[in-house]
């Protein structure tokens, strides 16, 4: 089975071929570019045209050449995706427009001043949420909790060409779990913890729940943290739109007991079930998330 490593596909190459072509030709003239890339991979990337398939025509029930098209397309959204966050942090901000479906929901739970718990998912472009949150006044920390081991040299240059330091902050999931210090001393200073609630990888604590009529596994870890916090939860989504556009949703999880982690991954899977029935094109989770492929 093709699971989740911890670690996403892609080389500085790539990235520095957005960044010039964001710099040369524009941002809107950069998608065309990406018409060949994702050509690439719906040709010739067998494992996750095959997941991506079963996940078109099993779980969305799509027909034969709807599959195909859906396909193709998702690899050209996931690169306009990467084009936006990349053209966004070089300083590009002001070509993008966005709209807040909930932000009250997050302006409450700040003022509650008990810190709180954002849970997201693969889909969308989470990633650059604190770039719109700015120009609201929206004035709070996010630590990201992540497991994620990507390749040092892309963040490293990333951040050389990005106009702002970010001001997400990262902590890292460790084995001697040190990490729920970081997290308790954050949520003492009313900052904002964010996990991803869609990827585990072998060896990891799992729960599982129905997604799209099928049971699938999820990490345990964010919702058996967020249960025990007593701190309130929302669910929060950064999807691309037409024309440069993002909406920004946030929701709140519905209210479940204290230490009930599958309650609140059940609450969870609905939620991330109706963005992804929206947005079926921007969840990208390239591999066998169902374990059902032989």
């Amino acid at each position: 089975m093709n699971k989740w490593k911890g670690k996403s596909k892609g080389t500085i190459l790539g990235y520095r071929i957005f960044v010039w072509c964001i710099r040369n030709i524009g941002i809107k003239s950069s998608y065309f570019v990406l018409y060949f890339v994702a050509l690439y991979y719906f040709l010739f990337e067998k494992n996750s045209n095959k997941y991506f398939t079963y996940y078109f025509q099993k779980r969305l029930n799509y027909g034969f050449w709807k599959t195909k098209i859906s396909l193709f397309k998702s690899y050209f959204t996931f690169g306009t995706v990467l084009i936006d966050k990349t053209a966004i942090s070089a300083g590009l901000r002001e070509k993008y427009t966005y709209e807040f479906d909930g932000i009250e929901n997050l302006r409450n739970l700040l003022a509650e001043k008990k810190g709180g718990v954002l849970i997201s998912a693969h889909i969308g472009n989470f990633e650059i949420a604190e770039h719109f949150f700015a120009d609201i006044d929206f004035d709070c920390q996010i630590n990201l909790v992540t497991t994620d081991q990507e390749v040092t040299v892309i963040k490293e240059y990333l951040e050389s060409v990005s106009v702002k330091e970010s001001n997400i902050k990262f902590i890292y999931v460790k084995d001697d779990m040190s990490h729920i210090f970081d997290i308790n001393e954050a949520l003492s200073k009313n900052e904002l913890i964010c996990f991803t609630g869609d990827r585990y990888f072998e060896g990891s604590k799992f729960l599982e729940a129905e997604l799209l009529g099928k049971s699938a596994k999820f990490p345990a870890g964010p919702f058996l943290i967020a249960s025990r916090l007593g701190v309130p939860v929302v669910y929060v989504y950064v999807m691309k739109e037409k024309n440069l556009h993002y909406h920004l949703y946030a929701r709140v999880a519905e209210a479940v007991k204290k230490r009930d982690a599958q309650g609140l991954l059940h609450s969870y899977v609905q939620n991330l079930e109706s963005m992804i029935k929206k947005y079926p094109l921007q969840w990208f989770n390239y591999f066998d998330f169902w374990d059902d492929i032989d």
